[in-house]
């Protein structure tokens, strides 16, 4: 079973579970606005259903996914942060914070260059979290935790001019490409892992 095949509905089955049980109005309405996928009123009202019930891991799993949608990658990894404060065996929070990480590390800013090492190193922590709680190598999973090593290799490669910091580029971008060749494992013919792997190899030869 695939990770995004299981995610989101599962998100819904908890939304819904969320009728069998007294809601806040702010909460209703939120939950209503998340699954017409407005996530931006949903934010708005979810916020104040938060607010007066911050232990609500049903209300936080839907306003990090909410500001996910928005492009609210530092909001989202917050709220995902406070969930698994609350629930550290959601693996899907852990994906989720995990790709809001690596949108940070890959956008055009100039004021994020210093900050950009951690923000991949912690997306990669976290998608290697979400694969061990869910217990399986998931396809999402590795091909977003391969991309990261990717861009992590990439960036790092810009400065690297030691054998040392070229050694560690190449050991980045070699941990890509075993998550790329897992997934080619489970799904041959997936064509745009094929030309990933290439393009990475690719970069390791030129670093030497």
């Amino acid at each position: 079973m695939k990770f995004l095949k299981r995610s989101y509905p599962l998100l819904i089955v908890v939304s819904l579970g969320l009728q069998a049980k007294a809601q806040s109005n702010f909460e209703k309405q939120g939950t209503q606005a998340w699954m017409k996928g407005d996530f931006k009123t949903a934010v708005v009202q979810l916020e104040k259903a938060e607010g007066k019930d911050p232990s609500n891991i049903n209300v936080l799993k839907m306003l990090g996914y909410s500001y996910f949608q928005n492009g609210d990658y530092e909001n989202a990894i917050a709220a995902y942060t406070r969930l698994i404060a609350l629930k550290p065996t959601d693996y899907s929070a852990f994906y989720y914070r995990g790709k809001a990480r690596l949108n940070i590390a890959n956008a055009p800013k100039e004021a994020l260059n210093q900050m950009r090492d951690s923000f991949y190193t912690a997306a990669i922590k976290d998608f290697s979290k979400a694969m061990e709680i869910s217990g399986e190598e998931d396809i999402q999973i590795l091909q977003n935790r391969a991309v990261a090593y990717k861009d992590y290799g990439i960036f790092r490669s810009y400065k690297a001019k030691k054998s040392a910091d070229k050694n560690a580029c190449i050991t980045l971008f070699n941990n890509s490409i075993s998550d790329f060749q897992k997934i080619l494992t489970m799904q041959p013919l997936k064509k745009d892992v094929v030309a990933m792997v290439d393009y990475v190899k690719a970069q390791i030869a030129s670093l030497k």
